[in-house]
């Protein structure tokens, strides 16, 4: 028997994980907590998964990848101040939900996706969203076409933010990501300024981890 929730069930998940992830965890900004209970994001999430979209945790994608913890990317957002003139670039687009919350809230989107099946995906979800242009290419790399941003958002964990990216970023503008270190999750929040760039942490929350990331190796004798 097919038990599962129709769109008023969906619905009245969207609006309990706004209820009990969001406005408990210290999402203030009222633009976000809008937002993130109006895109559907079961409708971002692959058909056999819908079921985990407004649970307290990270909804598997297939191919290593997964789409973040609401209650990170809804801090996230919130840490990073977007306001309805920004220009912004998101970095790990996956399916294209954090890119459908974000078109609500900036003036300009530019979605990153390395993974072409995951493109595809997002492509497709994102039809109607005038406001979002996806962008197929290296997470790490950005998009210099469209630079300079206002805020850049990485929808995921990384061990270091990218000089190629810091680059892409207007003087005074923020960015907002994930930090790993160690297998240890936290956000983290700065702003580029014209003698440098720097973040510090804010939460200590579980994030999904983005690939190709990770900080040079040094050899050990």
């Amino acid at each position: 028997m097919n038990t599962r929730p129709d769109s008023n069930g969906f619905d009245t998940m969207r609006h309990s994980m706004v209820a009990s992830q969001l406005r408990t965890n210290a999402v203030s900004d009222m633009r976000v907590v809008t937002a993130m209970a109006r895109v559907p994001r079961e409708s971002f999430a692959p058909e056999a998964v819908k079921d985990l979209a407004y649970r307290d945790t990270s909804v598997p994608l297939g191919r290593g990848r997964s789409l973040n913890v609401p209650i990170a990317t809804g801090r996230l957002l919130n840490q990073a101040e977007i306001q309805p003139t920004d220009s912004v670039l998101l970095i790990g687009a996956a399916t294209g939900y954090t890119a459908a919350v974000l078109s609500e809230l900036a003036e300009k989107v530019v979605a990153v996706e390395q993974d072409s099946e995951l493109a595809a995906i997002a492509r497709t979800g994102l039809a109607g969203y005038a406001n979002v242009t996806l962008v197929e290419g290296t997470l790490s790399e950005g998009h210099v076409a469209g630079a300079p941003y206002d805020v850049v958002v990485i929808d995921g964990a990384v061990e270091q933010v990218p000089p190629a990216l810091v680059a892409q970023l207007r003087v005074g503008g923020r960015v907002a990501t994930g930090l790993s270190d160690h297998g240890i999750t936290r956000l983290a929040a700065g702003r580029k300024s014209a003698g440098g760039f720097g973040l510090t942490n804010f939460a200590d929350i579980d994030c999904v981890e983005l690939p190709g990331f990770g900080r040079a190796r040094s050899f050990t004798f």
